[in-house]
């Protein structure tokens, strides 16, 4: 769907495209910063203005052209969190040739994915710099998924500017292909379009203003959607500047996102529940810290289910170096829908509910007491903008729930996305939902995530698939790995799998869990394997009929360090997890 125009903070101009977008920053700030890379998250190394972008851009996009690229046609971008991803990106953009981001690969697995993905995006082209592609050919050179394959190095263009007179871009053109995560077979194509962008940065600044001193400091993997989002578009589109680290930089030190939030004065920042409940254990093992977060308006908490524990921790913990409870902010979204779906207010904290576990094992909602036998955080994940409509539908009769009752979480407006690139099949069933009873209306994205509406503001349950059932009743594996990371003191957060496996004659529950060697060291597997049953028995009153213990690195995550269940189990079910023994 195109949008008539977008309107573009600070400085109210309509654009149609990102790329008008770029052109009006070079034009308006052509001198400001508009990105800055931390080295080591920590030390700036290099920056882009918005007139050097765009000159670069411009580079970028002749030398596509020149190698017989254009409207219709794609490349894969290989690179690290950095400028040069966001020059190429740019460049892309410019040349009308569809952006497909990857991961950069350090296993052979990781080769094997890179091809499907050229395959599927239909290009041989990648995008990169002279540092990965000598990597990549020493590395893998002897590998046949790489034949046929042609490594550009954008680096080595020239860095004089180019008259750039190519076609401009529209609105309904395809500016990236975000490949899901996916656990298991081909990744899939999400074709987003300039009009899907501008529509979902125009919504985040509706829910979430930058304002004229807003600054964005992100560790996101860049090729990920919300690292898309809010490492670029939303600085981009907003015209602020964002300061960007790798996420290896966050991993190794989570006290680096904060301290360049601190020193740089970061208004605006996202992350995945774990990364919170990280910085809560870097915290206490660092001990104090010289850290002022007062600046922090925005900590957009999303991409997983979010924890009502990480919010409590996190917000409680960082509250005397200045961190608002209000500035945590949880959404819900997801590729499909260019990201942001729906997001809560920044000018309170998050709603929790607590809940009946009986009821919602029932499909209905039981508001309880905190200290009830069986009650359950359930945070919520805001509101949707004007121009978006969130629902809560029965898959099985396809017509709207009642508010606090659950479902499955439809969305339509102009964030949703073009569909699955080449999968006319795959994109009908989930772009292609109609209520019943509404002939004629649009069609909704179907998001596959169980949730249900309270008092206008949804809240996310699980994914369909992933539901366990017993007896009849729902039970959703966050909760059961919730209750097995808690079941030994060291264990770390996101480090568990739970799904249900058939045997034959019934369904048995299966709990992944990884742990390093200090905690082996400290109780063993066997006695971790005990404690865990024991923690789920007591969180969910279920019988665990496996739990398996993996080395810490072992349990399959996607690009964004979500844990993968079906990946997981797959994996299982093949004899392929590296299983400590006792």
């Amino acid at each position: 769907m195109a949008l008539a125009g977008t309107l573009i903070p600070p400085r109210a101009t309509f654009v149609t495209t990102v790329t008008e977008a770029l052109h009006l920053r070079s034009v308006r700030q052509p001198d400001e910063i508009a990105y800055i890379h931390l080295r080591e998250g920590e030390t700036p190394d290099g920056s882009l203005t918005y007139r050097q972008l765009e000159t670069d851009a411009h580079t970028r996009a002749a030398a596509l052209a020149a190698a017989g690229l254009g409207a219709g046609d794609s490349a894969l971008l290989l690179y690290p969190s950095g400028l040069e991803f966001i020059r190429s990106l740019l460049g892309c953009m410019y040349a009308r040739v569809a952006a497909a981001p990857v991961q950069v690969p350090t296993r052979r697995r990781g080769v094997q994915r890179l091809r499907r993905i050229a395959d599927d995006a239909g290009t041989s082209t990648i995008l990169t710099t002279a540092a990965l592609k000598a990597d990549l050919e020493r590395q893998f050179a002897d590998l046949p998924e790489l034949a046929g394959l042609t490594l550009v190095d954008t680096e080595a263009l020239p860095a004089t500017p180019v008259d750039w007179n190519g076609p401009a871009p529209l609105p309904d053109d395809i500016a990236l292909l975000q490949y899901t995560s996916g656990s298991t077979g081909d990744p899939k194509g999400v074709m987003v379009s300039h009009a899907n962008f501008l529509a979902n940065v125009s919504e985040t600044e509706d829910i979430w203003p930058t304002g004229r001193d807003g600054v964005v400091v992100s560790w996101l993997p860049l090729f990920h959607d919300m690292g898309m989002l809010f490492g670029v578009l939303l600085p981009l589109c907003s015209g602020i500047p964002a300061y960007l680290m790798e996420p290896a930089a966050f991993i190794r030190r989570p006290l680096r996102w904060l301290e360049a939030l601190s020193t740089y004065r970061g208004t605006h920042a996202a992350a995945p529940s774990f990364a919170y409940e990280l910085c809560v254990s870097a915290l206490r093992d660092a001990g104090d810290v010289d850290l002022d977060l007062s600046s922090w308006r925005v900590a957009a908490n999303g991409a997983e289910p979010v924890r009502w524990r990480a919010v409590r921790d996190f917000t409680e913990t960082f509250a005397p170096y200045g961190f608002a409870p209000e500035a945590m902010t949880p959404g819900y979204g997801l590729a499909e829908n260019t990201l942001k779906a729906t997001a809560s207010p920044a000018d309170r904290p998050p709603t929790v509910l607590w809940v009946s576990s009986t009821a919602l094992k029932d499909g209905r909602l039981e508001i309880v007491g905190e200290s009830a036998p069986d009650a359950q955080p359930l945070v919520g994940s805001g509101f949707p903008s004007a121009t978006t409509r969130v629902r809560v539908i029965d898959p099985a009769t396809r017509t709207p729930r009642e508010s606090g009752r659950l479902g499955e979480i439809w969305i339509d407006g102009p964030c949703v996305a073009l569909g699955y690139r080449e999968r006319p099949q795959e994109t009908q069933e989930a772009f292609g939902g109609r209520v019943a009873g509404e002939s004629g209306a649009s069609l909704s994205l179907r998001t596959g995530d169980l949730g249900f509406l309270h008092e206008g503001e949804l809240f996310v349950a699980g994914r369909l698939k992933d539901v366990i059932i017993r007896n009849g009743r729902n039970f959703y594996p966050q909760d059961i790995e919730l209750s097995a990371e808690s079941a030994v003191p060291g264990l770390r957060p996101n480090c568990a799998a739970a799904f249900s496996v058939d045997d034959g004659e019934r369904e048995r529950l299966v709990v992944v869990v990884e742990t390093d060697g200090r905690v082996l060291r400290q109780v063993g597997a066997q006695e971790l394997r005990e404690r865990v049953g024991a923690a789920v028995h007591d969180g969910q009153r279920l019988r665990v009929d496996e739990v398996v213990v993996l080395r810490r690195g072992a349990l399959p995550r996607t690009t964004s360090g979500k844990v993968q269940r079906r990946g997981c189990r797959k994996l299982y079910l093949d004899g392929a997890l590296g299983v400590v023994a006792d």
